[in-house]
């Protein structure tokens, strides 16, 4: 006699999430997972239709251009049970040549069978490709939100970090995953940051004087030109950093769009040497709170609700300080935390967010954690090289990796 997980294995087919209904499943099985979930924040719909590649139910995300993804579902009956994106990353492969293949967007029920069958047609897909390795999960590149949340369950995530319940690490790993990356969270007071300032205050005259640099925040008059320039800084700064793919010019004028709205100018420092525009820091206003209350969904009504009043939230997140290369070993970067520090303090800013760090920036985190900020979260990107026959029966022995009912 058959088993209830066998029968419910049956049962169960991982579709490709190609039509209109199914796509609309899609992005609305994230409510069934965390409806009573006091911490979740929802992705803005119509920004997550786009990174999915859903071009019928959003704005088409320039990321496609030259990379590929498809979206399956788990379905038992009427019952979505789990989701989950494989992304084939052009770039990546161009650049890096190891097979990588990568998955995002991955919400399931607490089931490890589930989940397998989910990993396994992202995996068959992306053979496709000629890809050996899957990781994950990125949403959909390094340039967007990634990493499984695996500590650090007890607050909200901030603006455009990602959120997932506890039990997903098990199905992670039960499924023959192992870390590839950490990356952190570092939180902090803004009372910590005049500290900081005058430990950095004599230095970074020393730097000053040596390069005749100079800082300015983002010009009102230009401004989507100075915030396309920020990324275009950006882009070339991390050239150096693990999995990083530069963005393409339609990527950073798509960007560039979307932020002029989201950019505080007080938020923003940029570094000149000569005239030229070398390095750049930006903070966002974490907006999650009002994402929160209008559901994930943009109306002109919720859009005018989330970005009113910008100077009433006093809550940030640093997201990126980044200096030219050729520049990186002058010190440029110590000059821009210490201009962006007083623009902070004047805003009545009163906590702050520093994501993400990679584990291995040894020199990032050691600056944070001797300026008092506190690390609370920790996301991981998985590594899982692609199951054969055998090693997948082994998985379906073990007795670690147990058939588990559906809640």
């Amino acid at each position: 006699m058959k088993s209830q997980n066998q029968i419910q294995a049956e049962l169960m087919q991982i579709i490709p999430a190609i039509t209109w209904s199914l796509q609309k499943k899609f992005l609305d099985f994230p409510w069934k997972i965390y409806k009573d979930d006091p911490y979740w924040i929802p992705q803005l719909r119509v920004e997550q239709s786009g990174l999915v590649g859903f071009k019928t139910l959003g704005h088409g995300d320039p990321f496609y251009d030259d990379n590929r993804c498809q979206a399956f579902l788990a379905i038992e009956g009427q019952h979505v049970l789990g989701r989950i994106v494989a992304i084939w990353n052009k770039g990546h492969t161009d650049r890096y040549n190891d097979g990588v293949g990568f998955f995002g967007f991955f919400d399931c029920v607490d089931d490890v069978a589930v989940a397998r069958e989910l990993f396994a047609a992202a995996e068959n897909w992306l053979k496709q490709f000629g890809c050996i390795t899957l990781r994950g999960p990125v949403n959909p590149s390094l340039n967007h939100t990634l990493g499984l949340l695996i500590d650090g369950f007890q607050s909200s995530p901030y603006f455009m970090m990602t959120y997932n319940p506890p039990y997903y690490e098990k199905l992670f790993e039960e499924n023959g995953f192992a870390k590839c990356q950490d990356l952190y969270a570092y939180w902090g007071e803004i009372e910590m940051l005049p500290k900081i300032r005058k430990k950095l205050l004599p230095i970074c005259e020393m730097i000053t004087e040596r390069t005749g640099a100079k800082i300015r925040s983002v010009d009102p008059k230009h401004f989507a030109r100075d915030v396309e320039l920020f990324l275009n800084i950006y882009n070339k700064a991390l050239i150096h950093t693990w999995g990083f793919v530069p963005m393409s010019d339609r990527e950073i004028k798509e960007m560039a769009f979307f932020l002029k709205y989201l950019i505080v100018p007080e938020l923003t420092a940029a570094v000149e040497v000569d005239g030229k525009v070398v390095g750049a820091s930006f903070a966002l206003p974490d907006y999650n709170p009002r994402i929160k209350s209008i559901g994930g969904r943009i109306t002109p009504w919720n859009l005018w609700k989330l970005l009113r009043r910008k100077q009433d939230i006093k809550a940030i997140r640093i997201l990126s300080t980044n200096v030219l290369p050729e520049y990186q070993m002058s010190g440029l970067g110590l000059l821009l935390v210490n201009g962006l520090v007083p623009k902070v303090m004047e805003t009545g800013i009163r906590e702050a967010e520093f994501s993400w760090v990679l584990e291995s920036n040894v020199h990032s985190r050691g600056s944070l954690e001797k300026g008092g900020a506190i690390r609370t979260k920790t996301y991981r990107v998985y590594d899982r090289a692609f199951v054969s026959k055998n090693s997948m029966t082994e998985l379906l022995t073990s007795d670690s990796s147990p058939l588990t009912p559906n809640p």
